[in-house]
C-alpha cells in the first residue's frame, strides 16, 4: 500500500505538534525541517510540503521564493502549500507566482489546523511506483498520435527504467526537455530531484561552477561555498540540454563523472561522490563535431549509450491539431482569454506550415494569437501572412523582382535595418526567445547577437 509522505517546513514546535497529529489521523507521515531547503533529502520522499510562509525580512523572504522555484524544477508536480499568520497580499501573490500551490490562514497554535489545510492531506494522492506504458494521446506531459512520436514513447517505456545514459537529439523546439522529463518519471529515481542546466545559456567561464559548485574564495566574488548541479541532483537526474556548448576542458570533467561518478568543486580538492543519471541533450550532428575535433569522440560514446531522436514537426503533422487544441485550453483556462476553437481553414493552414521551430514554434504562436483574439475561434484571416496560402512556405529568400522603388527614392539603410529587425524578431520567436539559438538560425555569433539587440533595444516581450 502506497504511504502519503507530507514534510512539513518552518514551523514552531507547537504548531508541528498540532500539524503532526492531524496528518497522521488522515493516514500521512510527516517528516519535519527547520527551513526549506531543495537540497535536503527528505524531500525526494515527499508527496506535499507544508510550510509557514516566511514573515522575516525581504532578504529572507526571497530566499524562500528562490527555494521554492529550485523545488518545482527538481521534483516537477510536487505540491507546495503554506500557511500564514496574516493576509499579506503582495507576499502571497509573490509565492505563487513562484510555485505554491495554495494558502491558509493559521495563526495560533492553540486553534486546530484550519479545515482547507487539512483537505490538502485527505485529498493528497500518494506517489506510485516508476513506469508506467503510453496512454491515449498523452505520455508524461508529451502529446502525440502519429506514428513518429509513438515511436518515442515506447522508447521512452523501454529504457526509462535503466540506469543507463541516454542522448536527446533532435531540432530545436521538438521538446527534448520534456523527453527527459518523461523518462525521469518513468525511472526508478522519479522520488529524486530532477535537475535542468542549459550549457549553451551560461558562460564558459560560469558553467564549471554552476556544474559542479565551487569553494569560498575560489575566484573573484566567491564569498561562500556553493554546491553545484551535480550535487543537487544526486540520487535523481540532471538534464544536460546543448551539451555540444560546453568547452573541451569540461568535457574532460564530464566525462570523468560519467566513467567515475565523482569530481571536485573548483577551487576545492576533496573527492565528492554522486549517484546520478545522466540525460544530455542537443540539436547538433555530434558525429560531425567529433569529426571536426570540436567534442571529444569518447564523451560522445559515453553520453550516447541510448540516442532518443526526436522527429521534427513537420514529419509529424497529424499531431499538430491535437497540439493546438491543448494550447488553445491552456491559455485559455490560465489567462481567461476567449480563444477555444481552430477554424478548418486556419487549421488546414497550420498543418501545412513547415514549423522550421517546431513545437516550441507552434506554441508561442497559440499564445500570441490567444491574448490577440477578440472572438473565440480563430480563423485563416487571424493568423500572420506566412501561414496563407498565398504567402511562400518555405525558407528561401524573398523575391523582390516586383519591388519597385518610388520617384523620392528611398533609405537603404533604413530599409536594409528593418529588414534585420524584422529576421532577428522571427528567429528569437521560432527560437522561443533561446538567444543561441536565435543567433544559430541567422548566422552569428551568440555575442554579436547580443549586441544587435542592446542597440536596437529589440525585447522579446514583443513577440508575446
Amino acid at each position: 500500500m502506497d504511504v502519503k509522505r507530507a514534510v512539513v517546513c518552518a514551523f514552531p514546535p507547537a504548531f508541528a505538534q498540532a500539524l503532526g497529529g492531524a496528518l497522521r489521523e488522515r493516514g500521512c507521515e510527516m517528516e519535519r525541517t527547520e527551513r526549506l531547503d531543495p537540497t535536503w533529502a527528505g524531500f525526494r520522499r515527499a508527496d506535499v510540503v507544508i510550510c509557514a510562509l516566511p514573515d522575516e525580512s525581504e532578504a529572507v523572504f526571497r530566499s524562500f521564493l528562490d527555494s521554492v522555484q529550485v523545488m518545482r524544477i527538481a521534483r516537477d508536480g510536487l505540491p507546495i502549500f503554506c500557511t500564514c499568520n496574516g493576509v499579506d497580499v503582495g507576499r502571497i501573490v509573490q509565492a505563487v507566482k513562484a510555485g505554491v500551490s495554495d494558502f491558509a490562514v493559521w495563526s495560533c497554535a492553540e486553534d486546530p489546523p484550519p479545515p482547507r489545510l487539512l483537505r490538502w492531506a485527505e485529498e493528497l494522492t500518494p506517489r506510485k511506483s516508476a513506469g508506467g506504458e503510453p496512454a491515449g494521446d498523452s505520455f508524461h506531459g508529451l502529446l502525440g498520435r502519429s506514428a513518429a512520436i509513438r515511436k518515442v514513447f515506447d522508447l521512452i517505456s523501454k529504457v526509462g527504467a535503466t540506469t543507463s545514459t541516454i542522448l536527446i537529439t533532435g531540432e530545436s523546439g521538438t521538446g527534448k526537455e520534456l523527453v527527459c522529463r518523461a523518462l525521469h518519471q518513468t525511472s526508478r529515481r522519479s522520488g529524486g530531484p530532477l535537475i535542468p542546466v542549459n550549457c549553451g545559456a551560461i558562460p564558459e567561464e560560469l558553467l564549471e561552477s554552476e556544474l559542479f559548485g565551487h569553494e569560498k574564495g575560489a575566484f573573484t566574488g566567491a564569498t561562500t561555498a556553493r554546491e553545484g548541479r551535480f550535487q543537487m541532483a544526486d540520487g535523481g537526474t540532471i538534464f544536460l540540454d546543448e551539451v555540444s556548448e560546453m568547452s573541451p576542458k569540461l568535457q574532460v570533467k564530464l566525462l570523468r563523472v560519467l566513467q567515475e561518478s565523482e569530481f571536485e568543486r573548483v577551487g576545492g580538492n576533496k573527492t565528492i561522490h554522486v549517484d546520478v543519471r545522466i540525460v544530455a541533450a542537443t540539436n547538433r550532428d555530434l558525429e560531425k563535431s567529433v569529426a571536426a575535433g570540436e567534442f571529444r569522440e569518447d564523451l560522445y560514446y559515453r553520453l550516447n549509450v541510448i540516442p532518443v531522436h526526436l522527429p521534427p514537426l513537420r514529419e509529424r503533422k497529424e499531431d499538430i491539431p491535437l497540439l493546438v487544441q491543448s494550447f488553445t485550453r491552456r491559455f485559455q483556462e490560465k489567462d481567461l482569454t476567449p480563444l477555444r476553437t481552430v477554424h478548418a481553414d486556419a487549421m488546414a493552414a497550420l498543418s501545412a506550415y513547415p514549423w522550421p521551430g517546431n513545437v516550441r514554434e507552434l506554441e508561442n504562436l497559440v499564445e500570441r494569437m490567444a491574448i490577440l483574439a477578440e472572438q473565440p475561434e480563430l480563423c485563416l484571416e487571424d493568423l500572420p501572412e506566412r501561414f496563407r496560402p498565398s504567402a511562400p512556405a518555405g525558407r528561401g529568400e524573398e523575391d523582390l523582382s516586383s519591388f519597385d522603388i518610388p520617384e523620392e527614392g528611398i533609405d537603404l539603410r533604413e530599409f536594409m535595418d528593418r529588414i534585420e529587425n524584422q529576421l532577428i524578431e522571427r528567429a528569437l520567436e521560432m527560437s522561443g526567445g533561446v538567444k543561441n539559438r536565435a543567433a544559430q538560425l541567422l548566422g552569428l555569433n551568440r555575442t554579436t547577437l547580443v549586441e544587435k539587440l542592446k542597440k536596437k533595444n529589440l525585447e522579446v516581450a514583443k513577440l508575446l
